[in-house]
């Protein structure tokens, strides 16, 4: 970098008619120095920017925070990992910060705030709940949307997470004993805002159903007032994290089965997450040892029906299996019927008649499982279907018979003159020695 009098002279040197080279090996600098001042690409006092590691990354940065001007830069950082990013995550934020890459969200920049008491929450004390909704699943899921049952422990933070298809009671319990399962334990109460499934409204009172199932398990049970989530915003600063940091960035190949393995991945990560309390910095896992949660009784004896379509091999997908049924049930609508705490399910057709009973397999291994009787049923039914009459060709010649010339000739109005059929040339033959020896 040249000094004030340096660039004073190269300047005048210049005016007088000396030649950059010349102005070079006067001054002992180098021409392409030399020229960048006199030009005015560089100016005296500044340094010249060093090449930024970040340059290579701003486009993508910029576009995926135009798409979404609410992304975390957690989960930017996630996705920037996988690309070959090197830079701390301060320097991501920084770099946001410095080259103003974050759009204002015009749609949310009204959305009022208000203040939030601070609630203690003593170890074991309760559980949070709450449904996300996760909108757009992919093709494969069959539906519009998913369901994702969310349960915290708000002293420690650790929660889990249970995908379910549909938000109906009885696949509420199932999650629920299932996400209670990877917490370790039941809290001595459990905190929900006023859903259906737990909350009668018009009676103001937990409903019959789900208050059987909190005294099976020993819980006491608490709904938040209305209008007032923010005495479950532990669990409601999980969902935030979930949406933001997993479902956004969960492939479009994806499978019902695969994504609830990969959220409770994540989920599991999560534990991990530094906290802070009076006696110093901690970590979620550690207050989580503390939490004395009691123990999961035995399940709650709850039937779960959903209906599905059976193949034409006469096989029906449950929960990344297939099992079969008999081939009477190939391609129809059936009811899979599986009761909380046992090891087989039920098949019925719509009538509700139980036409096949199997033995569960683990959800999502991919499984076949075939019943000897209805393997035999099926290649009976295909094979009977195979002997038939032969299917009529694309270009057969098939000319009217005799009912249809018949038909035609009263639309005519002529009298019937279709021909007899042909006689069988044996039968002349016969009729012919009938009458020799007749006569004879």
């Amino acid at each position: 970098m040249l000094t004030r009098r340096e660039d004073v002279d190269i300047h005048a040197l210049k005016r007088n008619g000396m030649t950059i080279s010349e102005i070079a090996r006067r001054t002992g600098r180098d021409r392409k120095t030399i020229r960048a001042y006199l030009t005015g690409e560089r100016v005296v006092g500044q340094r010249q920017r060093a090449a930024d590691p970040f340059d290579a990354f701003e486009e993508y940065v910029k576009a995926r925070l135009v798409e979404d001007p609410h992304l975390w830069a957690q989960t930017l950082m996630d996705e920037l990992l996988g690309l070959g990013f090197g830079l701390s995550y301060q320097s991501l934020t920084r770099n946001i910060r410095a080259r103003n890459l974050r759009p204002v969200c015009q749609a949310c920049k009204t959305v009022l705030q208000r203040p939030n008491a601070i609630i203690e929450h003593p170890p074991g004390e309760e559980t949070q709940w709450d449904w996300l909704e996760l909108p757009n699943p992919p093709a494969g899921w069959g539906a519009r949307k998913g369901m994702l049952l969310v349960g915290s422990l708000p002293h420690s933070g650790k929660w889990r997470a249970v995908l379910a298809p549909s938000m109906g009671q009885p696949h509420l319990f199932e999650a629920m004993i299932a996400v209670l399962g990877m917490l370790g334990g039941v809290s001595r109460g459990w905190r929900f805002d006023r859903m259906a499934t737990v909350y009668d409204n018009s009676s103001g009172d937990v409903n019959t159903e789900f208050a059987a199932f909190a005294k099976h398990y020993g819980a006491q049970v608490a709904v938040c007032p209305p209008r007032s989530g923010h005495r479950k915003g532990v669990v409601e600063k999980n969902n935030h994290t979930a949406a933001q940091r997993w479902w956004r960035t969960v492939p479009d190949e994806t499978t019902f089965e695969q994504a609830q393995a990969s959220v409770a991945r994540f989920a599991t990560g999560q534990d991990s997450r530094e906290r802070r309390t009076p006696e110093g910095k901690t970590t979620c896992q550690a207050m989580a040892a503390n939490e004395n949660l009691g123990p999961l009784a035995a399940p709650y004896p709850v039937i779960l029906t959903e209906e599905r379509i059976a193949t034409r091999q006469a096989l029906v997908a449950w929960r990344g299996n297939h099992y079969s049924v008999p081939p009477e049930l190939a391609a129809a609508k059936v009811s899979v019927i599986h009761r909380l705490g046992t090891s087989h399910l039920d098949i019925a057709a719509v009538d509700g008649t139980v036409m096949a009973r199997h033995q569960r397999a683990a959800n999502g291994l991919g499984a076949t499982l075939r019943e000897s009787g209805h393997v035999v049923a099926l290649n009976q039914a295909a094979m009977a279907g195979a002997n038939t009459l032969k299917p009529h060709g694309r270009k057969e010649r098939i000319p009217p018979g005799t009912e249809a010339l018949a038909a035609a000739a009263i639309l005519r109005g002529t009298p019937e003159t279709v021909p007899a059929p042909a006689a069988n040339p044996l039968a002349v033959y016969e009729r012919a020695a009938l009458e020799r020896t007749h006569l004879a």
